[in-house]
């Protein structure tokens, strides 16, 4: 039985699918709570984030459920990796800054990195941290100033928080105004919307 696609439904792909940024990413480097995964989902849905990587190599992607990320998964697309170096070198060889995130005396508050520029963050497990061949490749770390005692967010608000950041300078920037995608990927994207 094929659903019938109202111009309703069209209108809210078509409007939608324009302000999608195709050079804006998060990786999600081993981040096993279905929980987490299902927010940091939404939270690119929300900003407008086509596209995540998955870096799975100690744990294994979460079973997110129908229920728990039906709302996000379907319009965030999820490509996976096993090789650090390729992932990484492919980012970069299309202009992508890959920042991650981390607490050394060099990292930078999430304010002084320029989202206008093609962009990459690595979210990791916030009890292991980045994976040690990822920190090897990304030596820029990106963090959140806190003013209490505690000293980290859980990774989805911090994803919320650094992805709204990126919003801001990207919508301040007109990003949001014309589309990033060419009319084709447009196309081919809205035919795969329009019945999901």
């Amino acid at each position: 039985m094929t659903r019938e696609i109202t111009q309703k439904r069209r209108d809210r792909v078509d409007a939608v699918t324009a302000r999608r940024q195709k050079d804006l990413t998060l990786v999600m480097d081993n981040i096993w709570d279905p929980h987490n995964v299902s927010a940091v989902l939404r939270s690119c849905d929300a900003f407008g984030v086509n596209r995540v990587h998955l870096y799975y190599t100690t744990s294994s992607w979460p079973d997110l459920g129908k229920k728990s990320s039906a709302s996000a998964k379907k319009w965030v697309e999820r490509v996976r990796h096993s090789d650090p170096a390729e992932m990484i070198g492919s980012m970069r060889s299309q202009g992508y800054q890959v920042l991650r995130t981390g607490f050394s005396e060099t990292a930078r508050t999430v304010m002084d990195f320029d989202y206008t520029k093609p962009t990459a963050i690595i979210l990791s497990n916030e009890h292991r941290g980045t994976s040690p061949e990822l920190a090897e490749l990304v030596p820029d770390e990106v963090y959140i100033p806190m003013q209490g005692m505690v000293q980290s967010f859980n990774v989805s608000v911090a994803a919320a928080i650094m992805l709204y950041e990126a919003f801001k300078q990207r919508n301040e920037a007109g990003f949001y105004d014309e589309p990033s995608y060419s009319p084709e990927e447009l196309e081919a994207m809205r035919e795969k919307w329009y019945t999901r």
